[in-house]
């Protein structure tokens, strides 16, 4: 494990490699699992304020979940988490030439809003636990990205440095030069 400011890090980070491979996988993550994407209580409000600009790239049975659950439920646990249409897939994903995409992050990458997606899907692999005093930061392993580890392997990346971006929207710019400050030190051992 690493320590980075109040922060447990997996070791996983360092050591596994990790590229998404969207052309296999097809976006099975916003398909599969048992719940809804995880959120912040502080994405609650952005979902609600962003939701009229999102909705015009939303599935219609997606929509239709928003209107009756909103825009956030909790699961069983309690946690806040993105609604699921029928139990399966995300009520913001959209099917785009047999791809399971992001409603909200197409809204973002045509500039129509300033929020990309859910932090926990920008992080995934990556899974952050709050634990008050600390937070854990894991990889979490899942079968359907089994590509992703296998082009991560054949590329060579990391799993931190291909979720650099997402780590410092998460932890922040020092956070990420601390967790690769730790990685090196523990490489020149």
């Amino acid at each position: 494990m690493l320590i980075v400011e109040d922060s447990i890090v997996s070791d996983d980070l360092a050591m596994a490699c990790f590229c998404c491979d969207l052309q296999q996988c097809q976006g099975a993550c916003c398909v599969e699992g048992d719940s809804g994407a995880p959120l912040d209580e502080e994405e609650l409000a952005t979902l609600e304020s962003i939701l009229p600009k999102v909705r015009p790239y939303m599935a219609e049975a997606g929509i239709a979940v928003v209107e009756q659950q909103g825009v956030a439920v909790r699961d069983e646990e309690g946690s806040l988490c993105t609604p699921l249409v029928e139990s399966r897939e995300c009520a913001y994903a959209i099917q785009e030439n047999g791809l399971t995409l992001c409603a909200i992050e197409k809204a973002f990458r045509d500039g129509v809003i300033d929020y990309q997606k859910p932090v926990s899907c920008h992080l995934y692999p990556v899974r952050v636990e709050d634990f008050g005093e600390f937070r854990a930061v894991n990889y979490h392993r899942w079968d359907i990205c089994r590509c992703a580890v296998q082009k991560g392997r054949e590329t060579g990346v990391p799993l931190y440095q291909y979720l650099k971006e997402p780590l410092i929207r998460r932890f922040g710019e020092a956070w990420y030069e601390e967790l690769c400050e730790e990685i090196a030190a523990r490489r020149d051992r």
